[in-house]
């Protein structure tokens, strides 16, 4: 039987900086993870290079699943900084960059990070049981035991950094959301987020020819949210910044709204180049704002099949306005999203109602602490998620 002031279950983003927040104040601390190595997902993340956190940082870039209280990560985010985790990364001398809208990457390897954060948890005494998966947890006269394949563990607190189901194939694990219920604390259903949405069976047809188109500045609406980047054709359906910003906000059965030329009046474009050169093809009219094949493939799905070669001069003022409208207002209802396999967060988890957000520590059960995309709040694209990661952790590291 190990004994530790504080357990950490996962060794992820969360874990390993709660792990290091603690062990540098002193705090025995011991990390426990099913999973080979520590740092899976921020191995991969921004495709290896980690996008890990946003110069423009601020609570508005992120939301609960429940449509709790928007500020609640605000606290959190207050405590540890872009700069907290810039100085640390300068501090070890990882090379890093600004992308672009404050997204800040590591120029080298990610696994730079999580080396990082290993080093500075083992010089702070901080021990890590890797491959080791927990069995059970129990909570006795104010202490808990962990059960794990390999022996147990008693702890006055235990947070659990478990991670959400997104990316299974580098061990995501629905353990938290089992102890969070365990423990008598609500969890909000979880979906997949950050993530491509798949086109229905007719759409899918009439839009196979367009993998790998890409458009650089589409906007996409839904209930009430807009995002304007970049936007991507699968041969599944669509993906991109704006696409995956969007399924954040998307639910099943319900439609996106996407304009394919924002910022620009098509209709007043068109009929002015009906007057400027009457004998050009729609077609080729169309082809300076989209890409020819995506502006063919959308002409037709809209029902305008007999415009497509018609000459500027022959078609009226009406049909050009009801295309442009199509163009601007594209209804497109996804018959799913590509699920957890390459979400690249989980929506929902634990309600934030059950956590303190200072501290992140459960109003019902003292000494329990949730961290991470384990709880209920997640960030937009752009480095968001991984500094909440970041925070969390370093908030709870400060109370265990």
């Amino acid at each position: 039987m190990i004994q530790a002031d504080v357990v950490i279950i996962g060794a992820g983003a969360a874990g390993l900086m709660c792990a290091m927040t603690a062990g540098q104040r002193g705090r025995r601390a011991v990390v426990v993870d099913h999973n080979r190595y520590p740092g899976q997902k921020v191995r991969v993340a921004g495709g290896g290079h980690a996008n890990f956190t946003n110069l423009h940082l601020d609570a508005r870039h992120y939301q609960s699943a429940a449509g709790t209280d928007p500020n609640f990560c605000a606290a959190a985010l207050a405590r540890f900084r872009p700069d907290d985790y810039i100085s640390l990364v300068n501090k070890h001398g990882i090379a890093w960059y600004e992308k672009q809208q404050g997204q800040l990457f590591c120029t080298g390897s990610a696994q730079q990070l999580v080396d990082l954060l290993l080093r500075e948890g083992e010089r702070a005494g901080v021990r890590y049981q890797m491959q080791n998966p927990v069995r059970q947890v129990r909570q006795q006269t104010g202490k808990f035991t962990v059960v794990t394949a390999t022996g147990s563990l008693t702890c006055d607190s235990l947070v659990v950094a478990t991670g959400g189901l997104s990316l299974p194939k580098i061990g995501a694990s629905d353990l938290g959301y089992r102890l969070a219920v365990q423990f008598g604390l609500s969890v909000v259903p979880v979906q997949p987020a950050l993530v491509a949405l798949l086109c229905q069976n007719a759409e899918r047809v009439l839009l196979a020819g367009l993998a790998g188109i890409s458009l650089p500045r589409v906007q996409v609406c839904c209930r009430g949210h807009c995002f304007v980047d970049a936007m991507l054709f699968t041969h599944k359906g669509l993906s991109g910044p704006a696409i995956l910003q969007i399924s954040s906000f998307w639910r099943p059965q319900e439609t996106i709204v996407i304009d394919l030329v924002p910022d620009r009046d098509l209709a007043v474009l068109l009929k002015q180049a009906k007057v400027s050169r009457p004998k050009q093809e729609l077609l080729t009219a169309l082809a300076v704002f989209l890409p020819r094949r995506l502006a063919l493939a959308m002409i037709q799905m809209f029902g305008h099949h007999d415009l497509a070669s018609r000459r500027l001069a022959e078609i009226g003022d009406r049909d050009l306005s009801q295309l442009a409208q199509s163009l601007h207002h594209w209804e497109f209802c996804p018959a799913d999203s590509d699920g957890y396999r390459t979400a690249e967060v989980t929506l929902g988890g634990v309600d934030t109602r059950e956590l303190d957000p200072e501290t992140l520590m459960s109003r019902r059960v003292p000494g329990l602490y949730f961290i991470g995309e384990v709880v209920d709040v997640t960030g937009q694209l752009g480095g968001f998620n991984l500094h909440w990661a970041w925070a969390s952790g370093y908030a709870a590291g400060l109370s265990v």
